[in-house]
């Protein structure tokens, strides 16, 4: 089993999914429960405030989970990819879902029932076990994110965000830098940072005149992630 969470990651991306925190066999025994599903691109997987019937279990691809409130303001809660699970917090407490999941690209998942789901927890208190640390470290790292944020500009904000997200796989160093080839849009990153569309144009725009980052409609190349640490090194070690 995969030790869980590692201290001071971010907690848009989940680092240690949850089936990589099982044993082989009992990864095997519960992805045979359920039935293969895909999904295209910008697809949406699960809808918030609709009735929940299963449990996602990501095997490839990438999603974004985002939260609508009541006044209509969406924000970028999370990404979640391979071994990923999505949709559990329903199954748990029998609610409608919490949040939507969209996918970013191409997305293979196998999903499962909330009552062979919930049956195999009270088989397995492993994985229930699991479970239940993987829901704890969300939580934590959701907290510890929103303590961060609250002491930091919007600059220092979307700093530590893209250099939160070239260090995951989709920070892909080249010869010229690090490019993040994770397809989120302006939007995306704004709700991620919790700010307008129209100020991370700014602050990007701020970071190319400088030399920091090169962008393109939905891609980004982080050039000099010495600058960003710069920037946000009050809040990132």
């Amino acid at each position: 089993m995969t030790a869980a969470r590692v201290p001071g990651e971010d907690g848009l991306i989940e680092r240690v999914p949850f089936l990589a925190r099982l044993e082989k066999q009992d990864r095997s025994a519960l992805l045979a429960l359920g039935r293969e599903m895909t999904f295209q691109a910008h697809s949406t997987l699960l809808h918030q405030h609709e009735p929940s019937h299963h449990v996602l279990l990501v095997q490839e691809g990438w999603t974004k989970v985002t939260g609508a409130s009541a006044g209509g303001y969406e924000a970028l809660l999370a990404l979640r990819g391979p071994g990923d699970i999505v949709g559990e917090h329903a199954a748990l407490n029998g609610q409608t879902r919490s949040a939507t999941v969209v996918a970013l690209e191409p997305v293979r998942a196998v999903a499962v029932t909330h009552a062979r789901f919930m049956d195999f927890l009270r088989r397995s208190s492993a994985v229930g076990l699991a479970l239940a640390a993987l829901t704890s470290d969300r939580r934590a790292a959701a907290d510890e994110r929103s303590l961060k944020f609250a002491s930091m500009s919007v600059k220092e904000r979307l700093a530590l965000l893209l250099l939160e997200l070239a260090r995951t796989p989709h920070g892909r160093r080249t010869d010229k830098g690090v490019e993040l080839v994770l397809p989120l849009s302006k939007e995306e990153l704004a709700r991620a940072v919790g700010a307008s569309r129209e100020m991370v144009q700014r602050l990007l725009k701020e970071l190319r005149e400088r030399d920091v980052v090169i962008t393109g409609r939905r891609s980004l190349l982080i050039t000099r992630p010495d600058v960003l640490r710069r920037i946000a090194r009050a809040q990132h070690p």
